[in-house]
């Protein structure tokens, strides 16, 4: 399914208006920036989407899955308002999504349903 009109992305921001996933994207190789901005384009366009792309972890909680090569990248996200709010990145070292990322990443869903 193609909408037509793309959901918006959000970044989650602390309650000091940083935005730590958008700093981690940032610091990343610009390839990698290039190929996690294609897939949230595919994201926006394309919700609701699954594998290989996305996968839902938990209650509220997605996982945008990014590959090149071998590196392995996730960005976990939660819907919104009718918008992406991103919540959590990382490098995936692991075959499972590592317990303390996740409830990082539920925290702050938490938080933003909160505010």
């Amino acid at each position: 399914m193609n909408r037509e009109v793309p959901l918006q992305v959000k970044f989650y921001r602390t309650e000091t208006n940083n935005e730590p996933v958008r700093d981690w994207i940032q610091s990343l190789p610009e390839e990698y920036k290039k190929a996690i901005g294609s897939d949230l384009k595919t994201l926006q366009f394309g919700w609701p989407i699954g594998m290989p792309l996305a996968e839902k972890l938990c209650r509220g909680v997605w996982e945008l899955r990014t590959k090149i090569r071998n590196i392995i990248i996730r960005i976990l996200f939660t819907l919104f308002d009718d918008k992406i709010i991103i919540l959590y990145g990382f490098i995936k070292k692991t075959r499972k999504t590592p317990k303390d990322d996740l409830d990082l990443a539920i925290a702050r869903m938490k938080q933003i349903k909160r505010r």
